[in-house]
């Protein structure tokens, strides 16, 4: 069995807030030390653009640019991707030929042990009991067969045991705001 540090988890977010489209990667270890960060530079589509792109602008944004060059840029090959954005789990999952999970907190009691894997009703959506104390995380995987799902869950139980596993979405959103703080008002890096 590999070593915990040579284990990678990839964590994918895109934003589309104030008509301002960005992405980021942050690629860590299971004890969450971070291997990888990219991002891309806010993407203000044009008016000709929104009228030439139509309805099909925003998909084009996050899927053909957004994640396509974070995918490409990565350094590391995560052991699988994780989004907390559903709706990133199918292009994301076209665009890295990998698996993907998504995962959110939940407000469920603790399941009965360190593991635990609770299928949901709805398909594909499971509660997943990542460590002894907190309650279980909403996990989302599309297209897994039962059996794909608890590898993925035991490697997640594996890295909940060294690291927080949603907290890397949180350094995420602080290291774009620190990029933002950094660059002046021409767009360039201090």
């Amino acid at each position: 069995m590999r070593d915990v540090a040579s284990k990678v988890l990839g964590y994918v977010t895109v934003s589309g807030d104030r008509g301002l489209f960005r992405g980021a990667l942050l690629a860590v270890d299971f004890r969450g030390i971070p291997l990888d960060f990219r991002y891309t530079e806010p993407i203000r589509p044009t008016k000709l653009e929104r009228v030439l792109y139509g309805q099909s602008l925003e998909v084009y944004l996050r899927e053909e640019l957004i994640l396509t060059s974070l995918a490409k840029a990565c350094e590391v090959r995560p052991v699988f991707w994780i989004v907390s954005d559903t709706s990133l789990l199918v292009p994301l999952k076209r665009v890295v030929n990998a698996k993907v999970c998504g995962l959110s907190a939940s407000t469920n009691r603790p399941l009965g042990a360190t593991g635990d894997l609770e299928p949901q009703q709805e398909p594909g959506v499971f509660l997943l009991q990542a460590d002894a104390v907190s309650a279980p995380l909403r996990l989302y995987l599309p297209d897994l067969r039962e059996d794909e799902a608890q590898g993925v869950s035991r490697l997640l139980v594996e890295a909940a045991s060294t690291m927080e596993l949603l907290e890397p979405f949180s350094r995420i959103e602080k290291a774009l705001g620190v990029v933002e703080e950094e660059t002046d008002g021409t767009g360039n890096s201090h």
